[in-house]
């Protein structure tokens, strides 16, 4: 019962700890209209200029549903194999803000649109675990209060009042805080496939809901035996964390305190908490509500949500590749190990260049290991130094087939490949433009590299009798030839080369 893996603990002053984390992810539903209105929905307009009279909660406005933010959140339950409800209801949540001009939420709480599902998750290393979904239901976004635009007031911002949002409710599945940075990352990935949200975490499009808490090893397990709560901890809810670091940064934090609280005696009391990423750590916001401080009752403006299941199978005919099967295309179809199939399906757009580099070398017999080499590590190191996506990169799909093409040809090496894919990055021309223009075709005649040789091997007969004493000292004469020829000698040819005239 309380064989917890070294890695889950956290040792404290009494003795070892544990941490549980379940996560309530708020994501933008991708729409151009909002959830019960049709004003516009996107980022950079002047405040309260997408605003209806619905969303400012105008006397008499009633508010209509958008069918097609009902079919973006059936597409995300179809992706995170979920029960769909085909019966679903609105309920208004109860609560008073100056951001919020109804003075209620429209959400829903006993019948959601969608049940529960399963998420299979990633480590680092390969392996994998599993994050149970509870819930995704529907909500209308509140506004934004400005507490920096006056020292003496407050101004209200009703641009995002109504905005559609999916909230995707795990269970406390998650036990280590790269655990829930991996489980964002995984969904997030999801929802961008499924084109059901942007996922842009920088806009708060993507933003989580940390509930944390800490228990004495062992207990976890039997929660998940008994599905009993009582065995776990009492949580704390991190509102708002909108970066996968912050998350992490959030719960080690958290953890310590809960864990600090406890060993001196103290209790948790549930509360909602805020994330400051400037001093590390969480501060009180307020006591964490129960669902009857809300008061939710049904919306009386709005019916129940029917749906006809030839829609919903209409629905998941169109869904398009998912990570987990295009993951596994990927390893089948091209060969690459799992690792770089990873790599590469954890953003689409990165997938999608992929295999459009490698269609362009598939009459040419293109390495797919090799393209894949490159589009994982040089480009994308490239367009992180660049603060560029993928989409944006200068050198396109069929830039880095050519540069490939070039490789396995023989015409350039692996390492003035390099020196050409800087020069391509920089606007010089295609790779074979670059080759030609700056002189950097791989040198493979022999009698030329012979005679580099010859003349190394008579000037140092000291190494060239140590090499075939110790054949890896071969390595040096081999530098020297690259570095007679500017690193344009074919290494396979010197290498046979200096074998045959070594006595190898």
């Amino acid at each position: 019962m309380n064989d917890v893996a070294p890695s889950k603990l956290i040792q404290g002053r009494t003795g070892p700890w544990e941490i549980v984390l379940g996560l309530e992810v708020h994501a933008q539903v991708a729409s151009n209209a909002k959830l019960f209105s049709g004003a516009a929905v996107g980022a950079g307009a002047a405040p309260n200029a997408q605003v209806s009279l619905v969303d400012a909660a105008m006397p008499g406005m009633l508010p209509v549903i958008n069918r097609h933010c009902v079919e973006q959140a059936v597409k995300a339950g179809l992706g995170l194999k979920a029960k769909i409800n085909e019966w679903s209801r609105f309920d208004r949540k109860n609560y008073f803000y100056p951001d919020l001009p109804q003075g209620y939420q429209i959400s829903q709480f006993k019948d959601p649109i969608v049940g529960e599902g399963v998420v299979i998750v990633e480590h680092d290393d390969g392996s994998t675990f599993t994050v149970r979904i509870e819930r995704l239901h529907l909500e209308q976004d509140a506004g934004k209060s400005l507490h920096d635009q006056d020292p003496n007031a407050t101004y209200v911002d009703l641009n995002r009042a109504g905005t559609a949002l999916m909230e995707i409710v795990s269970r406390p599945d998650m036990r280590t805080s790269a655990e829930a940075a991996a489980y964002v990352k995984k969904l997030r990935t999801i929802l961008i496939y499924l084109g059901a949200c942007d996922g842009d975490m920088e806009k708060g499009n993507l933003r989580a809901d940390v509930n944390v808490s800490v228990c004495r090893p062992g207990a976890y397990e039997k929660y998940r035996e008994t599905d009993d709560f009582s065995h776990l901890g009492t949580r704390c809810e991190i509102k708002n964390v909108n970066s996968y670091r912050y998350i992490q940064m959030a719960i080690e934090y958290e953890a310590r305190r809960q864990i600090e609280i406890l060993e001196d005696g103290g209790a948790i009391h549930q509360e909602t908490r805020l994330f400051d990423p400037g001093k590390n750590e969480t501060r009180s916001m307020r006591s964490k509500e129960e669902a009857h401080d809300y008061r939710y009752f049904p919306d009386p403006d709005l019916l129940p949500l029917v749906l006809d299941p030839a829609w919903i199978r209409q629905i998941e005919a169109t869904l398009p590749e998912l990570p987990d099967a295009k993951k596994a295309r990927l390893q089948s179809q091209y060969g690459l190990t799992a690792y770089d199939a990873q790599v590469l399906i954890t953003e689409q757009a990165r997938a999608d260049f992929y295999e459009e580099a490698v269609a362009h070398g598939k009459s040419g017999g293109r390495d797919p290991k090799l393209t894949a080499n490159w589009v994982t590590n040089d480009l994308a190191a490239r367009l992180t130094a660049g603060g560029l996506d993928i989409q944006d990169s200068p050198i396109k799909p069929a830039g880095i087939a050519e540069l490939v093409q070039l490789i396995e040809e023989g015409v350039i090496s692996s390492r003035i490949a390099k020196d050409v894919f800087e020069r391509m990055w920089a606007g010089e021309g295609s790779a074979s433009e670059v080759v030609d223009k700056a002189g950097l075709k791989q040198v493979s005649d022999t009698g030329a590299l012979e005679a580099i040789i010859d003349k190394l091997i008579a000037a140092n007969p000291g190494q060239a009798g140590a090499v075939k004493e110790k054949p890896q000292a071969i390595g040096w004469f081999v530098g020297q030839v690259m570095k007679e020829t500017g690193g344009k000698a074919n290494p396979g040819t010197v290498n046979q080369l200096l074998k045959a005239k070594l006595g190898l």
